[in-house]
């Protein structure tokens, strides 16, 4: 691939022309707009490979953008937040972005964050792109596999995001065994993990596709004070 694409969505004038300029330097072709609305129709006339997306804009805000473009898209999304915002990040992770930025940010920070999301997800799309026989994961009616990169329930599909899946993947490699916070991150991240909230909102997302009754799961339970497990059927 010769250049990912990027776009940023930002109503402020500076932040997005400030952003557009650190993302050139880095050899990335940038993509603006100003708004959720402008974001939408830069998507769906340019191939995206990231999206960073305010969550205050006019018109139409971050969230209800990232909602949007998760019924069809499955690139990263990093997320814009102002400190006063802490629901917004979760509210965010819930609906499908990848990560979050909180302003005022190091530009150095964002740009180690767009490079990590975008080294993982180029691994997802070369998983995509395999052939050769499946590896194919499977747990009572949950199924899990790597080369179609599909998650069945009881037959059925079930969309999950590149993250979500890296993660039941782990998991389900390892039935029975007790993955912290931190080392779910870490293994899934490539990288030492400083906060794991993230690692909480995603689990209860798997939980909600893959479980009957997340209340009371079958196949996703929490140890409490410890972690994470899948159990063995």
């Amino acid at each position: 691939m010769e250049s990912y694409h990027v776009l940023v969505v930002e109503d402020d004038k500076e932040i997005l022309d400030g952003l557009g300029i650190y993302l050139k330097n880095q050899g990335y072709t940038v993509y603006k707009a100003s708004n959720g609305l402008e974001g939408l129709a830069v998507i769906e006339q340019d191939e995206i490979h990231l999206a960073i997306v305010d969550i205050m804009m006019p018109k139409m805000d971050g969230i209800t953008m990232t909602m949007k473009l998760r019924e069809k898209y499955e690139f990263p999304v990093i997320m814009l937040t102002a400190k006063s915002e802490d629901i917004d990040k979760i509210t965010g992770l819930n609906i499908g972005a990848d990560d979050y930025v909180t302003k005022p940010f190091a530009p150095m920070e964002l740009l180690a964050r767009v490079n990590s999301q975008l080294r993982r997800y180029s691994k997802y799309l070369s998983v995509m792109g395999q052939k050769g026989e499946d590896n194919v994961y499977t747990i009572g009616g949950l199924e899990l596999n790597e080369n179609t990169v599909q998650v069945m329930v009881d037959g059925n599909p079930v969309k999950v995001t590149p993250m979500e899946f890296k993660i039941l993947a782990l998991l389900m490699k390892h039935p029975g065994r007790v993955f912290s916070a931190d080392e779910i991150y870490e293994r899934v991240w490539n990288e030492r993990a400083v906060g794991t909230d993230t690692i909480m909102v995603h689990v209860r997302n798997i939980r909600e596709k893959i479980e009957i009754n997340p209340k009371d799961p079958k196949y996703l339970k929490v140890v409490w004070g410890v972690g994470y497990k899948i159990e063995k059927q």
